[in-house]
């Protein structure tokens, strides 16, 4: 990796093999903040940074063509390792599957990587802020933060836990109750409510169009994308919660 310098004086990761952004993002103002979006899939999270005002670069070691930033194509802890620290934030969200709930009821007898502890080392070493994202279960990560689509007026629910690093603290916003059930098939019976459940193959749970518009996510019509990813209305609330951290990084 190269690095090249702004005419602000801010250090801007130039690395070789990154993608360039190939959709059409509506235009934003860069203020110069940096952040490497970890384990990036399809980039719900990215793009809620993208919305707080950050230039994103993804990295993910499963191409991702339908990424809608700087993208690279590489293990996401040795990428966090070796160049994290050029970054004003990183976000990871390493795989769930060893500690989801969800998978632990459904997938009995599998075995799955488990790489937060992997994650929270080479963050560690960034020696800049940084936060990891993870499903409610047994994951080995501290529950800092929780947030759900209820709080940002979305139509999932979609808990998610997040720990936050490098000497950033995110306060908690108040956990709205739910407003009812969620839409769908069930066991032969049709449930309406205001939220869908956005995971798995469908079956019941929604159009996609219905799952993009219950995310905020509009990029992408691949199910498995949409079913893994998070609201970008998370971690655009980050983003700019943690700002001024970032710009004094």
């Amino acid at each position: 990796m190269q690095t090249q310098i702004n005419g602000q004086g801010r250090a801007v990761a130039s690395i070789p093999g990154v993608r360039p952004a190939h959709r059409n993002i509506p235009p934003r103002r860069w203020n110069g903040r940096l952040l490497l979006d970890g384990f990036c899939c399809a980039g719900g999270a990215g793009m809620g940074y993208h919305l707080a005002g950050y230039r994103v670069v993804g990295v993910d070691i499963a191409d991702q063509p339908n990424y809608p930033f700087e993208f690279i194509h590489g293990d996401a802890v040795e990428v966090i390792a070796e160049y994290g620290h050029l970054f004003d934030l990183v976000h990871t969200s390493p795989p769930c599957q060893d500690g989801c709930t969800l998978t632990a009821g459904t997938n009995q007898g599998r075995t799955y990587p488990q790489l937060i502890p992997a994650t929270r080392t080479a963050l560690e070493t960034t020696g800049r802020p940084w936060v990891m994202e993870n499903p409610p279960g047994r994951a080995p990560m501290r529950r800092d933060l929780q947030l759900c689509g209820e709080m940002f007026g979305l139509s999932v629910i979609r808990h998610r836990n997040f720990e936050p690093g490098g000497g950033m603290t995110v306060d908690q916003p108040p956990h709205v109750p739910h407003r009812g059930r969620v839409a769908g098939m069930r066991h032969g019976q049709w449930f309406t409510g205001p939220y869908f459940a956005v995971y798995g193959q469908g079956g019941g749970k929604g159009t996609v169009a219905q799952w993009q518009d219950a995310m905020g996510i509009h990029w992408t019509t691949a199910r498995r994308e949409l079913a893994e990813a998070i609201p970008p209305a998370y971690t655009r609330w980050i983003g700019r919660a943690v700002a001024h951290l970032t710009r004094a990084a």
